[in-house]
This record gives C-alpha cells, sequence and structure tokens, in this order.
C-alpha cells in the first residue's frame, strides 16, 4: 500500500529493517523549484541531514562540489536501489521502480548497514 505524503518541510527517516537512523532532518523537496534547486549552493550535508526528493527516480550530481549517498525508495518505502559516494557532475541511472530519492552524506549507508530490500519509516522531523 503507497505511503501517505507527510506535509512537513523536514523529515526524519528510519531503517525499520535495522532500527537504524538514516535521517534525523532531511528537507522534503516536493515541488518543482525545491527539486529543481536541491543541493546547490550548499557546501557540504551534515551528518544526520538529507534531501528527500519526491518525486524523483534518477539525480544528477552537476555543479555539485561534494559527494552523496542516494537511496531510492518505492511506493511502500523500500529500498530499492543505493548509490554510494556519487561524486560531482556523475548522474545515477534512472531505477523504474522507484518513486523517491533520499540523498545523505556520504558513509551513511555503510555505517547503517542499508541494503536493498530494506523498509523505511518516515515521520515528520523538527525544524
Amino acid at each position: 500500500m503507497p505511503q501517505p505524503k507527510i506535509k512537513s518541510r523536514y523529515l526524519r527517516f528510519v531503517n525499520s529493517t535495522r532500527d537504524k537512523v538514516l535521517a534525523e532532518r532531511a528537507f522534503n523537496a516536493n515541488n518543482l523549484f525545491t527539486r529543481f534547486r536541491g543541493l546547490l549552493g550548499t557546501s557540504n550535508l551534515p551528518a544526520g541531514e538529507g534531501m528527500f526528493l519526491d518525486p524523483c527516480n534518477g539525480i544528477h550530481m552537476f555543479w555539485m562540489t561534494y559527494a552523496i549517498d542516494a537511496v531510492f525508495i518505492d511506493e511502500q518505502l523500500q529500498v530499492v536501489a543505493l548509490v554510494e559516494k556519487l561524486p560531482p557532475w556523475a548522474v545515477s541511472k534512472v531505477y523504474k521502480t522507484a518513486k523517491t530519492c533520499l540523498e545523505l552524506p556520504v558513509g551513511t549507508i555503510s555505517a547503517t548497514g542499508t541494503v536493498v530490500g530494506d523498509v523505511l519509516s518516515v515521520e515528520a522531523a523538527s525544524a
């Protein structure tokens, strides 16, 4: 069953399968402008933070100055693909089953042990 969209500016993501926090505070980029802007203009992505792109099934790193980890998620909040250390100016594959993407600091995927098939939970986070 598809998960309802949360109408919050910031979201908290937990890997429910492994009981590990992926992001305490991920910006909810859920409109054309915020998805287009993404992380452009930022110098880094601090630990515990992220960017949630909704909808999204592929990303690019044009004009970025640092690498990120990317978690592609389907409608049931199941991880369908992982990209670790996606460098500046790179492009990810397009994942047909992905509906959203969670962009995270490099090392988050390995630190949390997240793998394809894990299920995430999401809730509103404090600003």
